[in-house]
């Protein structure tokens, strides 16, 4: 997909698009596609993520707040978004056993209950045997480091399906 296509979207449509570029945050795309026309793919990203860096932080908190657990119940139900499954599942997080769903379990009610907000990291990044490690190296930071290192992992999220998208080369975004 090219700029121009992107740039001649109408609402409905480049929400529909790229309403889940931010994990359930249509929103954002709402708010991103009134800033159009967009000058280039990069652009187009320059402006989802200045629209984050611009919330105050309890809309920042609200957004990683919209981000299922990693190998979660919703992963288990077959509810998350599609993208999600695809992410989580490339990362290997379909095929644990159950001691380390348990173990998932556990670090992820200590990380929520600590922060407010479930880990987010960029699975598509990472695999299975890393999860759980990040997951206890992310419980010992402190919460404003923690807020941003979460927020940067949901820019490196919403950077990889942008460029799923766009067909684009997610180095060149």
């Amino acid at each position: 997909m090219d700029i121009e296509k992107v740039n001649s979207m109408d609402f409905g449509e480049f929400v529909d698009v790229f309403g889940n570029v931010i994990e359930r945050c249509p929103l954002i795309a709402a708010a991103v596609q009134s800033q159009r026309p967009f000058s280039d793919l990069q652009d187009l990203k320059k402006h989802f993520f200045a629209l984050i860096d611009a919330l105050p932080q309890p809309g920042q908190e609200g957004i990683l707040r919209c981000r299922p657990d990693l190998a979660g119940r919703e992963l288990q139900r077959g509810t998350l978004a599609a993208e999600s499954q695809r992410e989580q599942s490339g990362a290997g997080l379909t095929s644990l056993g159950a001691d380390e769903m348990r173990r998932l379990a556990e670090l992820n009610a200590q990380y929520r209950a600590r922060f407010g907000f479930p880990l987010v990291l960029a699975a598509r990044l990472s695999d299975s045997a890393a999860v759980p490690r990040e997951l206890e190296r992310r419980l010992r930071c402190p919460p404003a480091q923690e807020l941003r290192t979460a927020l940067g992992e949901v820019k490196k999220i919403g950077r990889l399906r942008l460029a799923d998208l766009l067909g684009a080369d997610p180095a060149k975004l």
